[in-house]
């Protein structure tokens, strides 16, 4: 996993500018909330999960955005927001040349016209910290297998339990020493078509706080994703 840090700026820049396959749950369950989550289509295929964090922002995984090396035409992308159902939600594309990443962060910011959604909050008030609870969504795989045969049209989330970075079981899923985290299922595990999706803290008060992205999963037990606060 590569280190977040130097994406926090373009963070803070979009949650203040004024408006003008990647890795579904597999178990877990179907989600009654989530008004920021947003669906990733390429060509008009599922591919990846998102988050509106204004209404002209949505953050999602980099890694989303490339194919064979090769950066994905903005012009082949479209978003589905405001709905659990993928299949109604209203679409939107990206604004031409807005993506802002980084070589060092799974992180990719991409502006788009004014959505008429709920965003996220954006940062936690502190780090996701060791036996944490928090609820991961996206619209990805529910098997194992061909992940493409099993893209879920609704909305699902799984509950993960945050593990301590020196976790054995997190041995290749995060870096060590990095500003990610890796996580244990308690319902569900994220896979193929939830990259880039929103883990959001738990309890009263922080069910729309968003603290990671996520990024990649062993598609039984382990997930890792992108501590946005780190």
């Amino acid at each position: 996993m590569k280190r977040l840090t130097v994406l926090l700026p373009l963070l803070a820049l979009a949650a203040v500018l004024p408006a003008p396959a990647a890795s579904a749950v597999i178990g877990g369950s179907v989600a009654t909330h989530g008004p920021w989550a947003v669906r990733m289509l390429v060509d008009g295929k599922p591919e990846c999960t998102g988050t509106a964090i204004s209404r002209e922002w949505i953050i999602s995984a980099s890694h989303c955005f490339f194919e064979t090396a090769q950066e994905i035409a903005d012009e082949r992308i479209e978003f589905h927001v405001g709905s659990l159902d993928q299949r109604t939600g209203k679409v939107v594309h990206p604004v031409q040349g807005s993506r802002k990443g980084s070589d060092v962060a799974d992180m990719m910011l991409i502006k788009v016209p004014p959505m008429d959604v709920t965003p996220a909050k954006l940062l936690a008030s502190e780090p996701v910290r060791a036996g944490q609870n928090v609820r991961q969504l996206g619209w990805g795989a529910t098997c194992t297998g061909d992940e493409n045969t099993c893209q879920s049209d609704v909305l699902k989330q799984s509950e993960l339990r945050i593990l301590p970075e020196n976790d054995p079981r997190c041995e290749g899923i995060v870096e060590p020493g990095g500003t990610d985290f890796c996580a244990e299922s308690v319902s569900g595990v994220p896979a193929g078509g939830d990259s880039g999706g929103p883990i959001m803290a738990t309890g009263a008060g922080n069910e729309d706080t968003l603290v990671g992205v996520f990024a990649n999963s062993d598609r039984e037990r382990i997930a890792g994703g992108g501590d946005v606060f780190s």
